[in-house]
């Protein structure tokens, strides 16, 4: 069957690249247009849990990496590294939309000050666990494909657990040294104050504010350097939802119940001690360093007592004489 002329013409004229039709321009208008979230809380919380999963990707992939290949690919730095990569990724990612928090103890921090309502803490928070499960799932997912043993199981022997040298539950989650105590809620405490401590200045305007386009990357930075330095006794959690999400993720994935119970029930200190730290790390920015800065409606006020002393000091110029007085003509 042939097609008629003007047929041709018409397909000839399509293939060509003619115009798209403007019905099918408006179609795509109106579509794009109905997947646009009108609510703006359920706006920054889709972004919250795609941020979080982000950070998180990043991380337990090459937490997963490093451990499952005996370190063979990676090192303890590269996991520095991912994670604080996936920082900065998610804060570009996310950050005209929700301000990237990623973290619910930077999103209670930032009720405090008075900058976030308290009506979001619990969407935000919820949203933040939701993403990190997620993100936790896809990573357990990429590394059991294939026929054979997959990369976790090959590593452990079959037998998924959170003790001895072949554990595999820290791919997901923090635990502590063999060695620690309940020491470690101050490293949590630490750790997750100096991150407040530090990102509370980069938009402050009354001091040395960061440049906004940089502001990820610099926060990214600064979670590298309290890993690399704060994370050897029992990991740099500070971000309840980083911890919490992946373990519940790992007790519902064969680990069992020993992710709560091991090391006398570890889990609370990751989910509650970096709250206790971002909160005193902001309460020490406000009382150190918030309330000395200058305010810009008021215009700094000189001490007249010191321009006096300063003019008094100054010796005044001898007057000049007339040309007759010198004898010159």
């Amino acid at each position: 069957m042939t097609n008629s002329p003007a047929g041709e013409e018409k397909g000839k004229e399509w293939d060509e690249g003619a115009p798209v039709p403007r019905t099918w321009t408006h179609l795509q208008m109106a579509t794009m247009k109905a997947l646009k979230t009108r609510n703006a809380l359920v706006r920054e919380c889709m972004a919250e849990l795609l941020g979080t999963f982000v950070l998180l990707l990043f991380g337990c992939s090459a937490a997963a990496q490093v451990k499952t290949s005996r370190e063979t690919k990676g090192q303890y730095l590269s996991v520095n590294m991912a994670f604080s990569v996936g920082v900065m990724s998610a804060m570009y990612l996310t950050k005209g939309i929700s301000g990237a928090h990623l973290n619910p103890a930077v999103t209670l921090s930032f009720c405090a000050l008075g900058q976030v309502s308290w009506d979001r803490l619990v969407p935000y928070c919820l949203s933040q666990l939701l993403g990190a499960y997620i993100a936790s799932g896809l990573v357990y997912l990429v590394y059991y494909e294939g026929t054979q043993p997959n990369a976790i199981m090959n590593f452990s022997g079959g037998v998924l657990t959170v003790y001895g040298p072949n554990e595999t539950a820290s791919i997901f989650a923090t635990y502590p040294s063999e060695f620690l105590s309940l020491g470690g809620v101050l490293w949590q405490v630490v750790g997750t104050s100096m991150l407040m401590l530090c990102i509370l200045g980069l938009g402050e305007q009354r001091n040395t504010p960061a440049p906004s386009d940089l502001i990820p990357a610099i926060v990214a930075v600064i979670v590298l350097g309290i890993s690399m330095s704060m994370s050897g006794n029992c990991g740099a959690a500070i971000n309840p939802a980083r911890d919490l999400g992946p373990r519940l993720f790992t007790l519902t994935a064969g680990w069992g119940p020993e992710v709560f119970t091991c090391y006398n029930y570890w889990f609370w200190v990751p989910l509650v001690a970096p709250c206790i730290g971002a909160l005193i790390g902001t309460l020490l920015y406000q009382i150190l360093i918030s309330l000395h800065l200058p305010d810009p409606a008021e215009p700094e006020r000189v001490c007249v007592c010191h321009v006096s002393t300063i003019t008094m000091a100054v010796k005044q110029p001898e007057p000049k004489m007339s040309s007759a007085g010198t004898g010159r003509s």
